[in-house]
């Protein structure tokens, strides 16, 4: 069964116990937790490390990040840590994100924005691109929610109240699953009766025969023919002639009358197969007479198939 793919983002060596606990959390969810000193990113020989870090959030649901006081590994591409490189392009890829700062760290960023380009030293961050980061991330239009955070709880707490919500979302979406199919159907119903009213309201035998085309596209007929021969796609009948037409391309012979039936047979495989088709649904013109699928009875058509007598074999 599929499960949610979560993938863990910080630096490591001050923040490794808090990666754990957010991992053992996630696990007791049923959900897939992705973590780089778990083993759980599979790297190659052809790029970076950080590459392969990089490659696996086009796969994964969601990105928790957690920024602390540590700048951690630069980047190779970038004047920017990895792991601010990971919350990036999970942002770019529009993944769903959670951004945890250390509420130390989120107090001092205050006194960044007020010294903002002073050469001065912080307490709470070793390098100042913490917070040019952060400034970052609060300037964009969307996903850039930061939660402050003080304790592990405060982590565990606040994602267990939006994976709860993101279920409900889920069922909600579910329910109005249904609400689209049915405007889905109204609309083909109403684009239906905009052609019949279009070809009603000319006065030609174009428009009749369009209507009757309309109408007769989903004639019983049609539907016990498609069952029976196992014919998938959309066609429709007029008239006895079509019939015949549409049956000797599926390799019946012409019809053979008796009291009540226009017969049809086929011989597949040592087994004769035989279609009948009542004459009470044409008119004396043969022409097909249009009834609905609450007076259409199950006799109308007759399907039997039997072997072939061996007569003729030497034994």
């Amino acid at each position: 069964m599929a499960k949610p793919r979560i993938f863990i983002s910080s630096t490591f060596y001050d923040l490794r116990y808090i990666r754990a606990e957010i991992d053992q959390f996630i696990e007791n969810l049923g959900y897939q937790a992705i973590r780089n000193e778990e083993g759980d990113i599979p790297y190659g020989k052809d790029e970076a490390l950080e590459e392969y870090c990089y490659n696996e959030i086009q796969n994964i649901d969601i990105l928790i990040s957690i920024i602390g006081g540590r700048f951690g590994t630069e980047s190779r591409s970038k004047d920017i840590s990895i792991s601010n490189m990971e919350l990036k392009i999970a942002l770019q890829e529009d993944k769903q994100v959670y951004i945890f700062v250390e509420k130390n760290v989120l107090a001092e960023y205050e006194t960044y924005l007020i010294n903002k380009g002073m050469d001065i030293k912080y307490k709470h961050v070793d390098d100042v691109r913490i917070y040019q980061f952060i400034e970052e991330i609060k300037s964009l239009p969307n996903n850039n929610n930061i939660k402050g955070f003080e304790v592990n709880s405060e982590i565990l707490i606040y994602l267990k109240e939006q994976f709860a919500g993101l279920f409900q979302r889920f069922l909600q979406n579910q329910s109005r699953v249904k609400e689209i199919s049915l405007i889905n159907k109204l609309d083909a119903t109403s684009k239906t009766l905009n052609q019949l009213v279009t070809f009603l309201s000319k006065e030609n035998q174009e428009s009749s025969e369009e209507i009757n085309r309309i109408l007769m596209i989903n004639h019983p007929l049609v539907e016990e023919i498609k069952e029976h021969l196992k014919i998938d796609y959309q066609f429709y009948i007029l008239e006895l002639l079509d019939v015949e037409t549409l049956l000797k391309a599926r390799g019946y012979s012409g019809k053979h009358a008796d009291r009540r039936f226009w017969n049809f047979e086929s011989v597949r495989l040592n087994k004769k197969l035989k279609l009948s088709i009542s004459k009470a649904i044409f008119d004396d013109d043969l022409k097909l007479k249009f009834i609905k699928r609450s007076d259409w009875k199950k006799t109308y058509v007759k399907f039997t198939e039997e072997n072939e007598d061996d007569d003729d074999l030497p034994f």
